[in-house]
């Protein structure tokens, strides 16, 4: 069992709101509150929901070739981002294959921020580092609050002197909120408008009360982490650990990410010889239960196994939905396809579907 050796500033608050608290990248993090987690995606969908996202591990990347240094080792191309932009996408392996996701953030005066998830992102920038004029830190201290949802520009935006409402999406600024300072992003993991913030440790208590004691009012409330699981899966965001890990782009829908106009980065043969021979691909299911599948059931087509499906589906209580990333055969990834699902608890059956199921057109995060 992995130790827990990580510990965020806000613990005292996740236990007096009734947190039950699991290890995530060796952190401990609130799994439930007291409140129902289906109130708290609500809260996201129709107000603001405030998530302590600071487990996320985060390093930085300085000096003069701080830019050449990323760009070896993501897959678009770092040199595009001007300071106060950030991007999303994967690193890989010499192999092509995904080993870690995250977003880097350019600082200016070269220097970057990248925030990732518990894969090899600083791994792999410290060995496309060797050599370089760059020094690769782990940033262990800085906390990260996640406001998502409709009103979260409303609060915010009275209580920061930037104008935030002009902050384009995945762009981000050094500013205060609430008089604390911090930087704050326009980024998230919600499939609504919201902002991250950055900040320092002992700040972070006043800005997680602030939040709340402004925000009560307006419906904003805290969120555990079981309020994710809903939330990310109408709005098709996938989560490495389920979902990227040791695949292609190609095969998990990130062939967007993948600039191969850029110079060389690590994987890139191997990345070009896969694309088009994918071994599977990355598809939504809508299941014909009334609850969460339980993940890892096969997908069956006239007794063959085309499929299995992701670990943490979930069921919209909003939408009355049964919905799961899955890994599909590509013969069988078209929309409307009719699978039958195979596990240890049971069968039903499930139909290929769009996703995201919510704001398919993703207006909600850029407008």
């Amino acid at each position: 069992m992995t130790r827990i050796t990580r510990t965020s500033a806000l613990t005292a608050r996740h236990k007096d709101l009734g947190g039950k608290f699991e290890e995530y990248i060796r952190m401990g993090v609130p799994m439930t509150y007291n409140t129902d987690p289906r109130d708290e995606h609500d809260a996201v969908r129709d107000a603001a929901g405030m998530y302590d996202f600071t487990a996320f591990l985060k390093f930085r990347v300085k000096g003069a070739d701080a830019a050449r240094v990323l760009n070896h080792a993501v897959t678009f191309d770092v040199a595009r981002l001007k300071p106060g932009q950030s991007k999303y996408g994967p690193f890989l392996r010499e192999t092509g294959v995904i080993c870690d996701d995250g977003i880097t953030f350019n600082l200016g005066n070269d220097e970057y921020m990248v925030v990732h998830g518990d894969g090899c992102a600083r791994t792999m920038t410290e060995l496309s580092a060797e050599g370089k004029d760059v020094v690769v830190e782990y940033e262990g201290g800085l906390h990260l609050i996640s406001l998502q949802g409709p009103k979260a520009l409303d609060l915010l935006d009275q209580h920061t002197p930037i104008d935030l409402a002009a902050m384009k999406y995945f762009h981000h600024q050094e500013t205060e909120v609430f008089g604390v300072p911090c930087l704050i992003s326009r980024t998230g993991f919600s499939g609504e408008r919201g902002y991250e913030m950055f900040v320092d440790p002992h700040l972070a208590c006043d800005i997680w009360d602030s939040i709340l004691e402004h925000g009560k009012g307006m419906g904003i409330m805290p969120c555990s982490i079981a309020s994710i699981f809903p939330v990310r899966m109408e709005a098709a965001l996938s989560w490495r650990r389920f979902d990227l890990m040791e695949n292609t782009p190609w095969e998990v829908n990130m062939g967007w990410a993948v600039d191969l106009n850029k110079g060389g980065f690590r994987g890139r043969d191997a990345v070009l010889a896969a694309k088009g021979n994918e071994r599977f691909k990355l598809c939504g299911i809508e299941a014909d239960i009334d609850t969460a599948l339980a993940g890892g059931e096969k997908l069956m087509i006239d007794g063959k196994e085309v499929g299995s499906v992701n670990d943490k589906p979930a069921y919209s209580h909003r939408l009355k939905k049964s919905l799961a990333l899955v890994r599909l055969h590509p013969d069988y990834k078209a929309l409307g396809t009719r699978l039958e699902v195979i596990g240890e608890t049971g069968t039903c059956t499930a139909t290929v579907v769009k996703f995201p199921v919510y704001d398919t057109d993703k207006t909600r995060t850029h407008q």
